[in-house]
């Protein structure tokens, strides 16, 4: 079976989209899922921030051996499901491929628009999220805690692992009942 692949996306790739890329991997099953991240200023081979490491730790779960990368075309290309931290990744996402559109939401406003959507594969449900983006709520860019205070690091990781519980709560269903043929 092939595996359906999911990109989180930030600025540097050292901190929410390696939070979402280890949220994501430790909640979805990996023989269905292949979860990455990259920056679209990423720097490459970047250590997670040491901020991120304690938050996630604070979530119980941990990061090993991640090593930030830089976005590149192919990465989008490759991905079903690109979720950015905030509309300005999105935004940097779709400059370099503006094909991506239909699959490129931010985290929260992908977790608004799936929470009820009655798709009953995974390909319908970005195709879903995409004819409902409009229903969107406004407040759907999670913050830069770069260089930040704690609280601010603390506010930003329970926000990605609101919205990544969501996610992942919807796609794990999608994977885990039987596929329902379509009418033709």
């Amino acid at each position: 079976m092939k595996r359906f692949p999911l990109l989180a996306v930030c600025t540097a790739n050292i901190c929410r989209s390696p939070m979402m890329e280890v949220l994501l991997r430790d909640q979805l099953d990996p023989d269905r899922f292949e979860i990455a991240s990259a920056g679209v200023r990423g720097w490459d081979a970047a250590p997670v921030d040491s901020m991120v490491v304690l938050e996630l730790a604070r979530l119980g779960h941990s990061v090993s051996e991640f090593r930030s990368r830089a976005l590149q075309l192919h990465h989008v290309e490759e991905a079903a499901l690109v979720l950015t931290a905030a509309r300005e990744h999105r935004a940097e996402v779709l400059a370099l491929s503006p094909q991506a559109l239909r699959k490129t939401f931010t985290l929260r406003e992908f977790a608004a628009l799936v929470a009820d959507s009655e798709a009953t594969t995974l390909e319908d449900l970005v195709v879903d999220a995409s004819r409902r983006r409009s229903t969107a709520p406004v407040d759907i860019d999670v913050q830069d805690p770069y260089r930040r205070e704690p609280d601010v690091h603390r506010r930003v990781a329970d926000q990605i692992a609101a919205a990544v519980d969501v996610v992942a709560a919807k796609l794990s269903i999608l994977t885990s009942k039987p596929r329902v043929p379509r009418p033709q």
